[in-house]
């Protein structure tokens, strides 16, 4: 097996080691960059598998950084964690609003980051081997990772792709935000439930009218994808 690339983002040499110590140490490969003009280099260069992203950065910030990639095709794919001292909820969902996987509060212990790290690349891997699917003017192509509205091309990130993918393979079946979280998320018991209703409003903003309606919430319970009223 290849070993998965991380890139470090942290403007903080003791805390860059300490990662990387950890990180080779579960078999992973390292690169790492102290701001984000230079993470946003090595992410065009090398695509790494997944960035740690620091929030507190010199200059352009981590947050500022994950949106910009999450808006350029090179690199809207790359999995992110943010690294932060920022605790607060409203911070965590600001987080994730703009395209970031999970969230990690500093200080943490190495083995909680590998192990989240270790769930995030295993629920970003994508199922590639289905044939289109296609249900009314909506077409997702797993091999090409597209997917199409009327023939328009849709702007998604990665969370949001692999929620449309698990609905339109399961449709006209209520899940609880816990079911989805076990499906899409890959059962990581660190992600909040209240990550699912994020990336849900996100899917319906991209979908638009009418798509939108398909991703319907079930009162009591949580959401199913349904061509029907």
């Amino acid at each position: 097996m290849v070993s998965k690339t991380i890139l470090i983002v942290d403007d903080e040499p003791p805390i860059r080691e300490m990662i990387v110590v950890a990180l080779e140490m579960a078999g992973y490969n390292c690169l790492e960059a102290e701001d984000a003009r230079q993470a946003h280099a090595i992410i065009v260069d090398n695509k790494p598998d997944l960035v740690l992203l620091d929030w507190m950065l010199p200059g352009t910030s981590g947050l500022e950084l994950a949106r910009r990639l999450k808006r350029e095709d090179a690199t809207r794919d790359v999995p992110i964690i943010m690294l932060t001292a920022k605790g607060e909820e409203d911070n965590k969902i600001q987080g994730l609003e703009t395209g970031a996987d999970d969230y990690i509060t500093k200080p943490f212990s190495p083995r909680e980051l590998v192990a989240r790290l270790k769930a995030v690349l295993r629920r970003t891997a994508g199922m590639e081997d289905q044939g289109p699917i296609r249900i009314e003017g909506l077409e997702l192509d797993p091999v090409s990772h597209r997917v199409t509205i009327n023939g328009d091309a849709a702007s998604m990130g990665p969370t949001e792709y692999r929620l449309l993918q698990f609905f339109m393979t399961h449709q006209e079946r209520a899940y609880t935000r816990g079911q989805l979280l076990d499906h899409v998320w890959g059962g990581n018991v660190y992600v909040e439930e209240r990550t699912v209703d994020v990336h849900i409003r996100r899917l319906r903003k991209v979908l638009g009218s009418p798509y939108e309606n398909m991703v319907q919430t079930v009162r009591g319970t949580g959401y199913r994808f349904s061509t029907r009223a």
